[in-house]
């Protein structure tokens, strides 16, 4: 075989290959993409040519851990290396993290989880090159593809305003980027400079990581004292299915969970707007009623096992860190 001609297989070797010339939808799709959100279609083209089309990650978006049952996901999260990591984690950062909690209203423990289930710390940012990850889904795979090329063109834009390389940053195969796993959209909008030395830098800094996770959930409307989550005892498991659904959304009130046999260990308010939910373990389903701090952290990830994890996670690291 030529050198010329197996230097043209190797990308497709290693399970990627470089954008090719655009196609009409892609053309058109670039065009809209630069004029509603005011990214040079220049820069657009620029970097699509500069992108590779990944496998692996049209391979990891069909196999989300979301996807597990509840008996299967908690392990992988609430492990005893990640809670001890969460507690040196907040003993190394306890200033920067009580400065967050009284700045942005969110709990330290809540922010410990948040970046202990993302990226264990910083130990496990990702090895996907971000633009890359955002070409595949954004160009190559339709049910998503309204979204994650919407993310391709804020990644343009926040790699120009960061004064990074377009092929430098790696992240989570949906493009999440640094130790709390921001989208560009999100690094963007949420990201703040909390030590003030004039950057904001989500990789190598855990005092931006640590006011940028808080500073999301305090624009997504943390109330700080309230709590996220209940644990319920059942009289009928068939008088509460029609409160189950996949909508995270808090549609009902505790009043009318109360009459269909749902039990608290404290009550709680009649109106309170709630949430049934019923979390698969090996043997029996578990049932927790859901507040709105719970649907706060499912802005953070749209799924309602992510944000069991991360209240648990917060709790076992609260605890072990105040000694208890």
């Amino acid at each position: 075989m030529r050198i010329s001609s197996l230097l043209l297989l190797l990308p497709l070797l290693s399970g990627s290959c470089l954008a090719a010339d655009l196609r009409p939808e892609d053309e058109a799709r670039l065009t809209t993409l630069s004029q509603s959100l005011s990214v040079p279609v220049g820069e657009l083209r620029s970097a699509l040519a500069k992108a590779q089309l990944r496998q692996p990650v049209l391979d990891a978006i069909q196999r989300p851990w979301e996807a597990k049952p509840w008996h299967q996901y908690w392990p992988i999260f609430l492990t005893e290396t990640r809670i001890q990591a969460g507690v040196e984690f907040w003993r190394q950062h306890a200033a920067t993290l009580a400065r967050a909690e009284q700045t942005y209203q969110v709990p330290a423990n809540i922010i410990v989880a948040i970046i202990g289930v993302e990226t264990l710390y910083g130990q496990r940012m990702g090895d996907h090159p971000v633009l890359d990850a955002l070409y595949t889904l954004g160009f190559h795979y339709p049910p998503r593809s309204d979204f994650f090329s919407k993310e391709f063109a804020h990644y343009v834009r926040l790699s120009r305003e960061q004064g990074w390389p377009l092929a430098e940053k790696k992240g989570s195969y949906a493009g999440a980027m640094g130790m709390g796993q921001f989208i560009p959209s999100s690094y963007l909008n949420f990201a703040v400079d909390f030590d003030g030395d004039g950057k904001r830098d989500l990789f190598g800094n855990p005092s931006d990581a640590i006011g940028s996770v808080a500073n999301y959930f305090h624009q997504h409307k943390w109330r700080l004292g309230e709590p996220v989550a209940d644990q319920a005892r059942i009289a009928d498991a068939a008088a509460v299915e029609p409160f189950l659904s996949s909508k995270l959304e808090l549609t009902d009130r505790w009043e009318h969970l109360a009459l269909a046999g749902v039990d608290l260990a404290a009550p709680i308010a009649p109106t309170t707007p709630v949430k049934l939910l019923r979390l698969e373990q090996a043997e029996a389903p578990e049932y927790w009623v859901a507040r709105h701090n719970f649907y706060v952290i499912t802005r953070y990830n749209r799924s309602p096992l992510y944000a069991m994890a991360v209240y648990q996670l917060s709790q076992k690291i609260a605890e072990a860190h105040h000694g208890r």
